[in-house]
């Protein structure tokens, strides 16, 4: 039987992108991610830091080394295009984090530099496919939400107008100006004691309950059920959007990958049967076998 022919050597796209797609590698960001959020934490002791504060800046120094290390295999898994990185917008979110922790932790950026530790804690988002579909989803519902305020922005200015007009002379400490009476519908569209405000206008008013029931019913009933609304159905098409990518016929990398791992399945095959002892078998001189 013929030599069986070495396997190709992988290029260093190739190697980094086996890396990233290795379950184990997300495994390892995730959970930085979240010793990472753990130290941060722990920074709010004045106990801890008394005590491990060296510890706690070598753990950040590590964190901050191994995110760096991964954006670079991240760029390096794109070949000779290692700006197709920043196609992705989850990866300039992590690259930005990743740019911001660079800040020393010193001087006068000491406070900001702290609080970016914190924001690597939003990496988590990134890192879950879960967490990143709805993130994209309340994205894509802000332009439909930009109305809903705008109609919610309208029916507020007209019942702080309204309400102004009724009742500054009755409560002025609710209702003494348009600001005042805007933070007031902002009170009872929240249910912060709102009650309270209505029963000092019915002491005068017996019947200003109309007024504040059919706020209540319109800002905060109507309006939270159009925002669920339009929510969910951006959830719904985000989900077909992902499940019709899913379906996308195979890139030319992935169908060279595939062919290339069954060339080396085939190698290991055949080096196999050439390794497997041949069974002899003897006969008589009849031709019976003995």
């Amino acid at each position: 039987m013929s030599e069986v022919s070495a396997p190709p050597a992988l290029s260093v796209a190739e190697v980094c992108q086996r890396i990233v797609a290795a379950p184990l590698f997300n495994r390892l960001i995730i959970g930085l991610i979240l010793l990472n959020g753990v130290a941060v934490g722990l920074e709010t002791s004045a106990w801890v830091i008394e005590r491990f504060e060296g510890l706690l800046q070598g753990i950040n120094r590590l964190i901050l080394t191994a995110f760096v290390v991964e954006a670079l295999v991240k760029m390096a898994a794109h070949g000779n295009r290692p700006w197709r990185y920043f196609a992705s917008g989850w990866n300039c979110f992590d690259f930005a984090i990743i740019a911001l922790s660079l800040i020393p932790a010193a001087g006068p950026l000491a406070t900001l530099a702290r609080l970016v530790r914190v924001l690597r804690v939003l990496r988590l988002v990134s890192a879950f496919p879960e967490l990143r579909l709805l993130v994209d989803t309340l994205l894509r519902s802000l332009p439909s939400m930009f109305h809903i305020a705008l109609l919610m922005g309208i029916i507020f200015y007209i019942y702080a107008v309204a309400g102004y007009f009724l009742f500054h002379e009755i409560d002025p400490t609710h209702w003494r100006n348009l600001p005042i009476a805007l933070l007031s519908l902002f009170r009872i569209v929240t249910f912060e004691d709102w009650t309270d405000i209505m029963y000092t206008a019915m002491e005068v008013m017996p019947w200003a309950w109309v007024y504040f029931v059919s706020f209540v019913v319109m800002g905060a009933f109507v309006m939270i059920n159009l925002f669920i609304g339009v929510v969910l159905n951006n959830l719904e098409e985000a989900k077909l959007r992902r499940l019709d990518e899913l379906q996308m016929p195979p890139s030319q990398t992935e169908i060279l990958r595939e062919l290339r791992a069954t060339q080396e399945a085939l190698a290991r095959l055949q080096k196999r049967m050439q390794d497997a002892p041949v069974p002899s078998t003897d006969r008589t001189p009849g031709g019976a076998a003995q």
